[in-house]
C-alpha cells in the first residue's frame, strides 16, 4: 500500500500470528527493492489493547518507529475494506499513542482518511532534543554540512526537525538529509523536513525520513512543517501541503491537536515465502 507514494508492505497479524518475531530483521529483508518487496517500511497490524487494532511500523534499516502518518491511513483503509471493521471512525493504537480516523466512504470504498494525529508538542524535553528541556525548539540556530540553519523541532509522537528555505527543490536533501538526521542535537535521531511556504494556506516539503532517506511523502512531517510554520507566524492554522508524491490536508486547532487529512492505495498483494 502507499500514501502519496510513501509505501509500505502491510501485514495482517490480527487474522493469524505474524510470521515472525525478529521484525527488525524482517523489515530490511522485505523493504528491499531488489532482494525482497520493497518498500519504505514494513507495518504490523496487530490486536490492539486499549482498540481493536495496533500498529507497529518499522523502517528499512529495521528501527521501528513511533508513528508514520501515511502508514496508519493505509491502515485504516486495510481493515475496513478488509472486513475487519466495521466502524467509519477507526482507533489504532500506534506508538505515539492512541489515534482516531476518520473515513471517507463512496459505498465500502475508502476515498480518504482524516487523522486526529494528537498536539505538536515543542519543548526540547518532548522532541527529544538536546538542551534546556524546558525550552520551545523553536527558530534555533545550528550547523551541518559546513552550512548555518535556523530549524524548528516539533514531536507528532516522533521527531521532526523543519527548516524553512525559499526554494525546497534547490536543497541538495541526500547530502544534509543524513547530517541533520545524525546531528548530536537529537539524541533518537530526527526526520528532516525542508519547508517553502508559498502563501498563508500553501506549503512545500521535501523529507529525509529517519532510518528511510528521502522519501515522496511524510505524513507526520506535514503536520511538523504546518505547526512549525504556525507557529512562527509564516501561515494559517490550515494549509495545503505539497509533497512530491502529492497534497496532505493539514489543519492546527487553537489546543494544538493537529488533523491529516489524505489518501491510501492498495497496489498488490501476494505471500512473502521465508528462507
Amino acid at each position: 500500500m502507499h500514501g502519496l507514494g510513501n509505501d509500505f508492505v502491510v501485514v495482517d497479524a490480527v487474522s493469524e500470528p505474524p510470521p515472525s518475531t525478529e521484525f527488525g530483521n524482517l523489515a530490511r529483508r522485505v523493504s528491499h527493492r531488489r532482494l525482497g518487496i520493497g518498500g519504505d517500511g514494513l507495518i504490523l497490524i496487530l490486536p490492539g489493547e486499549k482498540a481493536p487494532f495496533r500498529m507497529r511500523m518499522f523502517n528499512p534499516d529495521g528501527s521501528e518507529a513511533e508513528m508514520c502518518g501515511n502508514g496508519v491511513r493505509c491502515v485504516a483503509r486495510f481493515v475496513r475494506e478488509r472486513g475487519l471493521t466495521g466502524l467509519d471512525t477507526v482507533p489504532i493504537e500506534t506508538g505515539a499513542g492512541l489515534l482516531d480516523l476518520y473515513l471517507a466512504l463512496d459505498g465500502d470504498r475508502v476515498t480518504s482518511v482524516r487523522v486526529n494525529m494528537g498536539p505538536a508538542r515543542t519543548l526540547r524535553g518532548e522532541i527529544p532534543m538536546q538542551g534546556p528541556p524546558g525550552e520551545e525548539a523553536l527558530a534555533f540556530e545550528f550547523e551541518a554540512s559546513g552550512r548555518r540553519f535556523v530549524g524548528t523541532a516539533v514531536s507528532m509522537g516522533n521527531p521532526h526537525c523543519v527548516v524553512f528555505v525559499p526554494d525546497a527543490d534547490a536543497v541538495p536533501l541526500r547530502s544534509i538529509g543524513p547530517e541533520i538526521e545524525h546531528h548530536a542535537l537529537f539524541p533518537q535521531r530526527v526526520n528532516v523536513h525542508f519547508a517553502q511556504v508559498v502563501s498563508p494556506r500553501e506549503l512545500i516539503q521535501r523529507t529525509w525520513e529517519r532510518g528511510a532517506g528521502a522519501t515522496p511523502a511524510c505524513g507526520t512531517g506535514a503536520c511538523a512543517c504546518l505547526a512549525a510554520a504556525f507557529l512562527n507566524g509564516l501561515t494559517d492554522r490550515r494549509a495545503t501541503v505539497h509533497l512530491p508524491g502529492g497534497d496532505l490536508e493539514i489543519e492546527m486547532a487553537e489546543d494544538r491537536t493537529v488533523y491529516m487529512t489524505g489518501p491510501a492505495e492498495a497496489v498488490f498483494e501476494g505471500v512473502w515465502e521465508p528462507d
